[in-house]
Formats: structure tokens, C-alpha cells, sequence
């Protein structure tokens, strides 16, 4: 059963980890994608080949998600190309890891304007296709940091709790027009990223979780699916820990 057959989604910084996962498993789902990247032009076409093999429409847009005008035209195209957006997915993000004694105010900025500027940006231009359609599903990547805040990540911690009030406000302003804006707030996933990590410092960390395992792109992927769906048709203003029953 293809949960999203015919719909038209756009999600951000989908070239690696999490966001690849979920061009991956929405193309699974019958959903044509579009996408972008910000830096690495042949990843951005190596994933139009693995998605258009699923027999759907892909195309990716080289663009920065933290820059406001940037957002817009990117909507505008992909409408142009596309014809709709029904499903946005705010994934890009950074991580700018220090304590905030040694923080600078670069590393605050950066890491603001790509998590939570970025946002707003996309939400912000992509209502407009939205409302004129009366329907889509808003699902912004926060991080169970964002809920319970971590040393040495301030500034991520922040960003990351600011998509959760912004979500819920968005869920609140949209609703009367069935445009649906929620959550998802992953836990300790294991990516490319992990495996660089020292093993025992990994197994640390899996011994925390109730579940006991770290968690997958795909355990991520398919809450995210779930929520761009119809199936979650009356889920809106949520926020989702896909943590293992780390936060309980």
C-alpha cells in the first residue's frame, strides 16, 4: 500500500542522512520529490537517479534554505515544475557543538538561521500554494534536544526548541484551512555521522534507551511518512519523540 501515492512533496537538505532517508522512503510511497542540497552537486544527482527508480518524479534544487528570498523562488519552482506541494518536510539543519563560555556569536548565528530561520522560510512561502489548495501537511525535524536541553549545545538546543513553538503555532493559524503542521523530535539516530564516534561511547548511549539499540534514518522515516500521510488526517500541533522511550 502506497500511503502517499500522487502527492508532491518538498523536503529540505535531503542529499544525506536523515533527509535521504525520507526522499527514499516517500518515493517508496509512490510520492513524487522534490528536494534540495546545499553544497555537493553530485549527491544532489546521484539521489534524483535512486528516487526516479521508484518510478516517481524527482528533481533537486540547489538552494539554501536559511536564505528568505532563496526559500520563496525555491516554492515558486517547485510549484512551476511540479504543479502543488502537498507535503513540506523542514529538514536541513547544523550542529555548531560548544560550550557557551567559548560560543561565539558566528557560531549562534549559523546555527539559528539554518535550523529555525530556515523554517520559517520554507512554511512561510510554502502556505501560499497551500491555502490556495486548502490542504498539506507541514512536518518540521526538531530533536528530543530541543525538548530537554543538552550541555555544549545551546545553541542547537535553542534552535531546535524554537521549531517546537513555532510548530504549534502554525498548527493553530493554518488548521481552519486543513493544513496540518507537525513535529518530529529524534532521539540518539545512528548515521554516517555515529560511525565515526568511539564504539564504547556509542554503546554508552544505546545502554541509556529503554529500546536498547540506537535508532535508524528508516525508524525516523517512517514517523515522517506517517505524518505526511491521510492517516494522520486529525494529528496536528504534535510533537513526536522518535527516541526508544529515551524521554518518557
Amino acid at each position: 500500500m502506497k500511503l502517499l501515492e500522487g502527492k508532491t512533496a518538498l523536503i529540505t537538505g535531503a542529499s544525506r542522512g536523515i533527509g535521504h532517508g525520507i526522499a527514499l522512503k516517500f518515493a517508496e510511497h509512490g510520492a513524487n520529490i522534490a528536494f534540495t542540497y546545499l553544497s555537493s552537486v553530485e549527491k544532489g544527482e546521484a539521489l534524483v537517479k535512486e528516487l526516479e527508480a521508484f518510478g516517481i518524479k524527482a528533481k533537486g534544487y540547489r538552494s539554501d534554505a536559511a536564505n528568505f528570498k532563496a526559500a520563496e523562488e525555491l516554492v515558486n519552482s517547485v510549484v512551476a515544475d511540479f504543479g502543488t506541494v502537498d507535503v513540506l518536510v523542514n529538514n536541513a539543519g547544523i550542529t555548531r557543538d560548544t560550550l557557551l563560555m567559548r560560543m561565539s556569536e558566528e557560531q549562534w548565528d549559523e546555527v539559528m538561521n539554518a535550523n529555525l530561520k530556515s523554517v520559517f522560510n520554507l512554511t512561510k512561502a510554502v502556505q501560499k500554494p497551500m491555502l490556495k489548495q486548502r490542504k498539506g501537511s507541514i512536518i518540521n525535524m526538531s530533536s528530543i534536544i530541543g525538548v530537554k536541553g543538552n550541555a555544549g549545545q545551546s545553541n542547537y538546543a535553542a534552535s531546535k526548541a524554537g521549531i517546537i513553538g513555532f510548530t504549534k503555532s502554525i498548527a493553530q493559524e493554518l488548521g481552519s484551512r486543513n493544513i496540518r503542521c507537525n513535529a518530529l523530535a529524534p532521539g540518539f539516530i545512528e548515521t554516517e555521522m555515529t560511525d565515526a564516534l568511539d564504539p564504547k561511547i556509542v554503546e554508552g548511549w544505546r545502554s541509556s534507551i529503554p529500546l536498547k539499540r540506537g535508532g535508524t534514518v528508516e525508524d525516523v522515516a517512517n514517523a515522517t511518512v506517517f505524518l505526511a500521510s491521510d492517516m494522520s488526517a486529525y494529528v496536528s500541533g504534535q510533537v513526536i519523540n522518535v527516541c526508544g522511550g529515551l524521554l518518557t
